[in-house]
């Protein structure tokens, strides 16, 4: 399979606008295409497990038609990703969405289509308003089913990625930031260049900057090019192991065998930058055993020190933060 590369080209003010993003929508169209691909994503099978017989089937087949296995997908899915966009705000922009965006967005899903699926589409184009709410009932139906019931844990494994991000952007700057996203994504000293599969493009960002957003179920890096849209970016999130559908207290109870209880709670205290003392009142130990604690964590790579002032931070490494997000 030939590959091709989209390039991102960035000028002085597109530099400065490179910003991190969640996309809920982004997270729904994947799900189902892991629903009709699921031989592809194996981290995904404890979640599958758990939904796939409870999704009606005629919201699977019209999800199946219109997000498709591969490929295209629809812009009205999914809006511009941002730290706290919610499902809610998704959705509700789905039902708003432009008729003549939705029939655009269906005539080239047809257009990628083959046989009674590409008559079907072609159809739904005809009248696009009607399209778009049979699309957002099943998306929503299909959301509040599969989706919603893990989204906390989706979201924090999101943040958790985003987290890591800015910290190799601290520490290493663009580049080390930008080479840690993906082995498909190299960073030039004036564009990000991405290793698609199937598309290949020049992007000149035209100072709106680039937005980076990780994906629980989307396998590959992924982007957004056509104007109106933002410049976009999808790439796997960190710490996506085949547990992360259950409940957080399966995790911590499994961390605390492999850690130690005491050990455990200082690690998972961590989701921002702490000081021993602040990490000790919050995981409830005396100061000396939190540092003794952060100590074994540090010695192991689960996480690094810095001095911020007079005070010594303590923060996870991408290695610590897949182990508390998985």
């Amino acid at each position: 399979m030939d590959q091709r590369v989209v390039e991102f080209r960035l000028a002085r003010d597109d530099v400065s606008a490179i910003r991190f993003g969640v996309s809920p929508g982004h997270e729904f169209a994947h799900a189902v295409r892991v629903m009709l691909r699921p031989q592809e994503n194996a981290l995904a099978w404890g979640w599958l497990r758990a939904v796939r017989d409870r999704v009606p089937a005629a919201d699977a087949a019209l999800l199946r038609l219109v997000v498709g296995e591969s490929g295209y997908l629809p812009d009205f899915f999914a809006s511009e990703p941002a730290w706290d966009l919610t499902p809610e705000e998704e959705f509700e922009r789905l039902h708003r969405a432009d008729p003549d965006v939705v029939q655009v967005c269906l005539r080239k899903r047809a257009a990628r289509a083959e046989g009674r699926s590409r008559e079907a589409l072609a159809r739904m184009a005809e009248d696009p308003r009607r399209a778009r709410v049979a699309v957002a009932e099943s998306a929503e139906r299909f959301w509040e089913i599969a989706v919603a019931p893990f989204w906390p844990r989706l979201q924090r494994l999101l943040h958790a990625d985003i987290g890591s991000r800015t910290r190799r952007l601290a520490l290493g700057g663009l580049s080390g930031m930008f080479d840690s996203l993906n082995e498909a994504v190299t960073w030039g000293r004036d564009a990000v260049r991405v290793r698609m599969r199937w598309h290949a493009e020049t992007v000149d960002c035209a100072g709106r900057g680039l937005v980076l957003a990780p994906s629980v179920f989307g396998r590959f890096c992924a982007v957004v090019t056509e104007p109106p849209a933002q410049p976009t970016l999808y790439y796997p999130a960190l710490g996506v192991a085949e547990t992360w559908h259950r409940p957080e207290s399966d995790r911590a109870r499994a961390l605390e065998v492999l850690l130690g209880a005491g050990r455990a709670r200082v690690f998972l205290e961590l989701r921002e930058p702490l000081a021993t003392t602040e990490a000790a009142a919050r995981a409830g130990v005396a100061a000396a055993t939190a540092s003794h604690h952060l100590a074994a964590l540090r010695d192991a790579g689960l996480i690094a020190s810095r001095r911020a002032g007079r005070r010594v931070l303590h923060v996870r490494t991408p290695l610590g933060d897949s182990l508390a997000a998985g």
